[in-house]
């Protein structure tokens, strides 16, 4: 398929759509390999090793252009990422040699200062067209572009990026801000169309410097809670794309052809995450365009195998600091692995919002599903597990906040929530969002269709109509009572919920500080369980704080 057969090393190639051109052709096949989600994932599936391996493979074939780009989240999502503030992926994506990267939500995680940084110590060029700056301070984006044209022989192909609006909301809201002010722009309005016309308007630009294809580098996902911001709408809203390579909702998209705006059928691709696969756009010497996905390759690069090897070594002695030993395994997921804290009370969930509350002696303390990323193991506790528990190096804080803020709170974090939280394929109803507590319990009637407003950026903006959560009862001295909708309470959590509007809980935002000592999240656990002692019996299963119904 490849000119050739590569017995053994080449496990499975997807190419599953060839779609004609009219246009001439380059005088060599373009090849555009790609990445979407890896999240630290550096030796997951083919890992960076393997990758740069298959990119070095493809280099050498007679009559071939190869360039490797990244659609985003590949900073985060585990402990070598939150150790080194997403240095150590940039020095590893660099030995990969990456071109074009696009700038996913989570790449916003550290701060506008370490994604700077990260920028500058990139070989990558990062581009994004939907996001501008219209603060008075520094631009922290400013090396961003909007789209690259690259020339292979005589043909031009355009690069344009194309980064979630939803990133605002699901980061951390205040690094997007300049005082109370957004001051960087997703072009999130108008039902999509403000979107929609920004990708059309730098299409249309690059056609006119010669463009003959464009592709779209996009981190905007195709599920329905990324609407109507997905790759699939926008390719439905514009025109002159001829493939839409995508990132974020961790989607497995082989081939899908998706007719654009003039009825021109456009590609759409999407690898999945943490290196499940990897993905290629070819453009043929004669002007075909195809995509697929290349699911495993054997052969390992020995310079990039050494690069990982070195920063793993770097993080091992930290990371393997013993913190206690548990009799079992406290878990995000139920018995079958279906991951619950976006949707449901777990175990692992409560002895997180527990050490919270107890930190700060608060009164309640609520802690958000999306910032637990993974289970804790049998066995010997390390810092090192406890960071990939929560790898976000969120600080923890108290504020006064009243029954009624609380309540709108658990609301709009129960938006999404279902009765069945799986359908026989997927979870449903995940959100972030969704509140894990301590001294509280409540009860979501999934009955009730969500009444929840946000605006244009995600962010709450009130409850009109039926509240689906009920029967919300906080407990004091071991008694449990009502919420009073106008008494206030001491609430703990992280600052990415309680100060910094994360996921657009925004009802805190102007709650008085009591407490906020700087604290890492991790510290407050690792503090937790050793006056434990270890001993986390009662949260091996979940307690009845959350019920559904």
């Amino acid at each position: 398929m490849y000119g050739k057969k590569l017995t053994g090393r080449l496990l499975i190639v997807i190419l599953l759509f060839a779609l004609s051109c009219a246009a001439f052709g380059a005088a060599k096949d373009i090849v555009v390999l790609f990445t979407n989600d890896t999240h630290c994932g550096i030796t997951d599936g083919m890992g960076f090793a393997g990758l740069a391996a298959y990119r070095d493979y493809v280099a050498s074939q007679k009559n071939t252009y190869v360039t490797l780009v990244d659609c985003g989240d590949a900073v985060q999502g585990d402990v070598i990422g939150s150790v080194s503030k997403g240095h150590a992926i940039i020095e590893l994506m660099n030995a990969c040699g990456y071109e074009y990267a696009v700038l996913g939500n989570h790449e916003f995680d550290y701060g506008m200062i370490i994604l700077d940084q990260l920028m500058d110590e990139a070989k990558a060029q990062y581009i994004g067209c939907n996001i501008t700056y219209t603060g008075s301070g520094e631009n922290m984006l400013d090396g961003l572009k909007p789209y690259v044209i690259k020339k292979y022989g005589s043909v031009k192909v355009a690069f344009i990026g194309a980064t979630t609006p939803g990133s605002i909301a699901s980061s951390t809201p205040v690094y997007f801000m300049e005082g109370d002010r957004f001051v960087y722009d997703f072009k999130a309005g108008n039902g999509g169309r403000d979107l929609y016309d920004c990708i059309q308007a730098n299409v249309d630009k690059a056609r006119k410097e010669g463009a003959k294809y464009c592709v779209l580098l996009s981190h905007l996902g195709d599920t329905q809670d990324c609407s109507p911001h997905t790759s699939v709408e926008v390719i439905q809203n514009t025109t002159g794309l001829d493939a839409v390579l995508d990132g974020h909702s961790h989607s497995v998209i082989p081939c899908r052809v998706i007719p654009d705006k003039s009825g021109k059928n456009v590609l759409l691709c999407s690898t999945g995450t943490r290196f499940a696969n990897l993905g290629r756009l070819t453009i043929t010497a004669a002007g075909n365009v195809s995509v697929g996905l290349i699911s495993d390759y054997r052969d390992k690069s020995s310079s990039v195998l050494a690069a990982v090897d070195k920063v793993k070594a770097d993080n091992d002695k930290l990371l393997g600091q013993p913190v206690a030993v548990i009799s079992e395994a406290l878990s995000d997921s139920d018995a079958a692995g279906h991951r619950l804290v976006r949707c449901r009370e777990t175990g692992l969930g409560n002895l997180i919002a527990d050490s919270s509350r107890d930190h700060f002696g608060a009164d309640i303390a609520l802690m958000n599903g999306g910032g637990i990323r993974k289970s804790l193991p049998q066995g010997q506790v390390t810092y090192g597990s406890i960071l990939a528990v929560m790898p976000f190096g969120n600080t923890h804080c108290m504020i006064k906040a009243t029954g009624q803020q609380i309540l709108d709170a658990l609301e709009m974090t129960s938006m999404f929530t279902q009765k069945e939280y799986f359908d026989g394929k997927d979870i449903t109803g995940e959100f972030g969002a969704f509140l894990n507590p301590s001294g509280l319990k409540y009860t979501i009637d999934t009955s009730v269709p969500s009444s929840v407003k946000t605006d244009s950026n995600g962010m709450f903006a009130g409850v009109q109509g039926p509240r689906r959560v009920k029967d919300v009862m906080v407990e004091n001295n071991g008694q449990w009572a009502p919420i009073d909708p106008a008494a206030s309470y001491k609430v703990a959590g992280t600052s990415y919920t309680l100060l910094e509007s994360g996921d657009g809980v925004s009802v805190f935002a102007d709650c008085e500080r009591l407490a906020d000592d700087g604290i890492l999240d991790v510290e407050i656990l690792i503090e937790f369980i050793k006056k434990q002692d270890g001993k986390l019996d009662r949260y091996y299963k979940p307690e009845g704080r959350i019920t559904v119904e």
